[in-house]
């Protein structure tokens, strides 16, 4: 394989103040298709310098040359293949007039700053869009806090990111259950200490109708309580509603879980497309606070061994 290094002077200014100057300079290259910008960060690394404000290249030449062991230089072999892992998306899309729980308001998303507007603000061939959204915190995937029930408890600004991002999950599939309610003994297979416990139960495909509102899967009381006993740090469900709002006003689910610290995330989609184990679950609300409830962009990640297995 052909080899090629740059020959140079060169002169780097720092941002601090200071300078260095190099002559009849020597450097690997991955290819002769490099230019001086490139070849500038080449060496800038090669040095190990830190603070540059500015590399000027003098007299570059590339040649064929065998390589010296530049430090920092890309050796022109194949790549090694992407990690095996997938992202899977498991929110739903926010827009204008979306209907999350019948009775709640919808998003309203109007326009401070148009395009057109902003081009007699900022210089010729720059635009921006600025938008207002006013909605109310159960909107979408969202999260909710301690605060969301008890007015002593915290806000989503008081929550430990450590308790949101990468959790270890464990994704019950009962998608094809024949009673409404969850009960504890679908647990007892799992260790849930520590992790995000996601119930996939299918009701998602009817997000966005009337058939979402009736019907719905819920956690019954004795799981919440094994729950808690056991651990988990948080608990997600891909319905209309972690308890069952069809039982008068009760709420044994979330008073159970937020009293414990732990989160409650609702209206989780596609959770079908996760294996029962292996993957690890993000689902981080802005700090807002004084707030109980807010969106998220809730995601999991899933190794490509792990993917498909179910149970």
């Amino acid at each position: 394989m052909t080899e090629y290094r740059a020959h140079f002077d060169a002169t780097v200014e720092f941002v601090n103040g200071g300078s260095l100057t190099a002559e009849g300079f020597r450097l690997d290259l991955p290819s002769a298709d490099v230019d001086a910008d490139a070849i500038g960060r080449l060496f800038v690394q090669h040095l190990g310098l830190a603070l540059v404000g500015g590399v000027e290249l003098r007299g570059l030449e590339v040649v064929e040359e065998q390589h010296r062991g530049s430090r920092g230089i890309q050796e022109a072999v194949p790549e090694p293949p992407a990690a095996r892992r997938r992202v899977i998306d498991l929110s739903h899309r926010i827009r204008h007039g979306l209907v999350t729980y019948p009775g709640l308001p919808a998003p309203v998303i109007t326009p401070h700053l148009t395009r057109e507007a902003s081009r007699a603000v900022y210089a010729p061939g720059t635009e921006f869009a600025m938008d207002i959204i006013t909605m109310i915190g159960n909107t979408g995937t969202y999260l909710d806090s301690p605060y969301h029930r008890y007015a002593d408890g915290g806000d989503l600004a008081s929550l430990d990111l450590a308790t949101l991002v990468d959790l270890r999950a464990e994704v019950v599939h009962v998608a094809d259950a024949t009673e409404r309610g969850v009960p504890a003994s679908v647990f007892y297979d799992r260790d849930v200490r520590g992790a995000a416990v996601l119930l996939h139960t299918g009701w998602d495909r009817h997000f966005g109708t009337p058939g979402y509102l009736k019907g719905a899967p819920f956690l019954t009381p004795d799981a919440v309580n094994y729950l808690v006993d056991q651990g988990a740090a948080l608990v997600g469900i891909d319905s209309l509603n972690i308890d069952d709002t069809e039982s008068g006003g009760e709420r044994p689910a979330h008073s159970g879980l937020l009293a414990a610290g732990i989160h409650v995330v609702e209206h989780l989609t596609n959770l079908g497309s996760l294996p029962a184990r292996g993957a690890r679950f993000t689902a981080a609300p802005p700090a807002n606070e004084g707030f109980g409830t807010f969106p998220v962009r809730a995601f999991a990640v899933v190794d490509a061994d792990a993917a498909g297995q179910r149970a």
